[in-house]
């Protein structure tokens, strides 16, 4: 029995964690549930799984669910509430899927805690990678990948290594790997132009062909900077330069990443685009649950092709990517930048094409660090937010 702490459970990844957990209630226990405000939600989900507590991290919200709910979990509010769930003794497991930086500071607190990591929330590496990922080192953890891409390498290099072979919980022998290939689906707007994109609407992004995300991730998907932070999450996760990952754009969402060994051998990880799969397996490993949410038929799947990312058209990829590169700060204010310019996109202050560029002018005038302490990613986090939004204003 693993007993797990769901940071982010009322979001798309942790509602479907909670499907998951649902599915397999002799191998999982949820002992936390913590969420930013849907108190109708979460009240829904305290009913079905009992937890010992949950936590709201917007106090009114949390307020209007303890009149809403008579019974033994007890309810807390605020980041004190939310780093109890990140840190409580009898969860030996933290899921986080909170969306954004917000899930930079309860995942190093679960770290240092001595709990193992089920990781959706890639802005935590993004933002400070080097941090979080020494903490890992330090505290004998293990960090293991939620996203689909991550987690077919991260199934890939087991399958791909001969197991007399010391290979780490989280990859980090990059010996005999030659690259890494992480596949995008394209989005909603695979194969337009630049000039195309200038009309498209909020619902026309929100319409992903393939999977069923939340509003940031699918914006974030339909400019490929979502890939981009992607890119940025394997060098940390899989210990991988640079220059070793690639992107291949994959229509049909079957292969969901692979890897090239240095013989020439390419080793993939295929399933239907759900992602239920991959979070079962960073919650079961080293096991596999008999439990599954789907099969596939390559049969039905038909042609399965793969072309390269139209880096003119969606600049949002390559702009990541060369903060990666660069290291230090830049990773942590691409995050903030572009959460900014998504946020005022949802709330139609800007328009689609004006979130690369806005991003591309914060970056200009940010002055970089290149060994960050988390206080300094902080105010990085904070300033760079607001030259976005002085940027967003004034368009």
């Amino acid at each position: 029995m693993k007993n797990i702490s769901v940071l982010g459970s009322t979001g798309s990844i942790g509602r479907q964690t909670l499907e998951v957990a649902a599915a397999n209630p002799e191998q999982l226990k949820i002992r936390v549930l913590a969420a930013h405000k849907n108190a109708a939600l979460m009240l829904q989900q305290i009913r079905e799984f009992q937890p010992d507590f949950a936590v709201l991290t917007d106090t009114e919200a949390a307020t209007a669910l303890k009149k809403q709910y008579r019974g033994r979990t007890e309810i807390l509010s605020g980041q004190e509430g939310l780093l109890a769930a990140a840190t409580y003794e009898k969860a030996d497991t933290v899921l986080g899927a909170m969306v954004g930086y917000a899930g930079l500071r309860p995942t190093l607190a679960a770290i240092k805690a001595g709990k193992d990591i089920a990781l959706a929330n890639k802005e935590t590496l993004v933002a400070a990678g080097h941090l979080v990922m020494k903490a890992v080192a330090e505290n004998h953890v293990s960090l293991l990948p939620v996203d689909s891409e991550h987690s077919a390498i991260f199934q890939s290099l087991r399958a791909g290594y001969h197991p007399c072979l010391s290979f780490t919980e989280n990859g980090r022998d990059s010996s005999e790997v030659r690259r890494l290939i992480l596949t995008a689906s394209g989005g909603p707007f695979r194969g337009k132009k630049r000039d195309e994109l200038k009309q498209v609407t909020l619902a026309q992004c929100l319409k992903h062909p393939n999977w069923n995300m939340g509003p940031k991730v699918t914006i974030d998907s339909s400019t490929l900077a979502n890939k981009g932070l992607e890119v940025m999450e394997a060098h940390w996760l899989f210990n991988m330069p640079y220059e070793k990952i690639d992107v291949v754009v994959h229509p049909q969402s079957i292969v969901h990443s692979l890897v090239e060994f240095t013989d020439g051998a390419v080793v993939a990880q295929l399933g239907i685009p759900d992602m239920k799969l991959p979070i079962q397996y960073a919650l079961s490993y080293p096991d596999r649950y008999d439990c599954s949410f789907g099969q596939l038929d390559l049969v039905k799947c038909g042609t399965l092709t793969f072309e390269e990312p139209d880096r003119e058209a969606f600049p949002s990829l390559q702009i990541a990517v060369d903060c990666g590169k660069a290291g230090g700060s830049l990773p942590c204010a691409f995050n903030a930048a572009n959460e900014e310019c998504v946020t005022a996109f949802l709330e139609e202050k800007i328009g689609y094409l004006d979130i690369p560029e806005i991003v591309k002018r914060v970056l200009e005038t940010h002055v970089m660090i290149s060994h960050p302490d988390l206080d300094e990613i902080e105010e990085t986090d904070r300033s760079v937010r607001r030259s976005a939004n002085e940027i967003i204003y004034h368009l």
